[in-house]
């Protein structure tokens, strides 16, 4: 479970919300500048919020009243963005297994495999990230997440290079691991067909503020009757 509340101000932008996330797969949707990305670099630990507290399985990861931040790499989290952060200068192999450092060979080279499998990603294993699309070096970046075992896995946008077709493939293979694993999951998209599509529980954010919480057919009725009515006068 994850448990947050969070003030933060950046310019004109003003993130202000407080949420209690118990579903194991969470979808935030909200149009661009909602708040989206920021929340999830609060939850990773890459930003620091200026008032709040965000705890994890009643681990606390941020309490700014006590002075507590724990680093991204100490919070068991794991952020895959838009635009896939690959090592260039590694292999896809090398790339999946570097968060492995404390695993022996045997281990980390039958994860690297496992993880390299779920993302369809066993033929990339040798080639470097120069040489993959954008839609393979995106499967490999959550490949390379998943890798640790995360508890929280933060997904921003991570499947925008894949066809629709491949990203609802992903996805469903995804969402067996993630609750094989019992790890909690969060995806951020602009997309509401995302949302209905993976019956998840859905935040919805609006100017730095969530406005709703709850399945997708209720969080999202409003949104769904324009996407409705926008598909009708094709």
């Amino acid at each position: 479970m994850l448990e947050c509340i969070l003030d933060l101000r950046r310019g004109i932008f003003h993130l202000q919300l407080e949420c209690r996330l118990e579903s194991g797969w969470t979808v935030i949707f909200g149009p661009s500048g909602s708040g989206k990305s920021t929340l999830l670099r609060l939850l990773a630990g890459l930003d620091r919020p200026d008032h709040g507290r965000i705890a994890l399985d009643g681990n606390v990861l941020t309490d700014v009243s006590r002075s507590l931040f724990l680093k991204p790499g100490k919070r068991h989290t794991a952020l895959v963005a838009q635009q896939p952060a690959l090592f260039p200068h590694l292999s896809i192999a090398a790339n999946v297994a570097y968060g492995l450092a404390g695993l022996d060979a045997h281990t980390r080279d039958a994860r690297v495999h496992e993880m390299l499998d779920l993302v369809d990603g066993q033929g990339l294993a040798a080639r470097r990230p120069r040489d993959l699309s954008g839609g393979e070096a995106q499967r490999i970046a959550l490949a390379r997440a998943l890798a640790p075992l995360p508890r929280l896995l933060l997904l921003d946008e991570p499947f925008s290079a894949l066809d629709g077709a491949a990203s609802d493939a992903l996805l469903s293979r995804l969402q067996s691991w993630v609750v094989e694993h019992g790890t909690q999951t969060v995806l951020v998209t602009h997309d509401a067909t995302d949302a209905f599509a993976t019956g998840a529980e859905v935040a919805l954010l609006r100017q730095g503020r969530l406005t709703a919480l709850g399945p997708a057919a209720q969080a999202l009725a409003v949104e769904r009757q324009r996407i409705v009515a926008r598909l009708e006068s094709l």
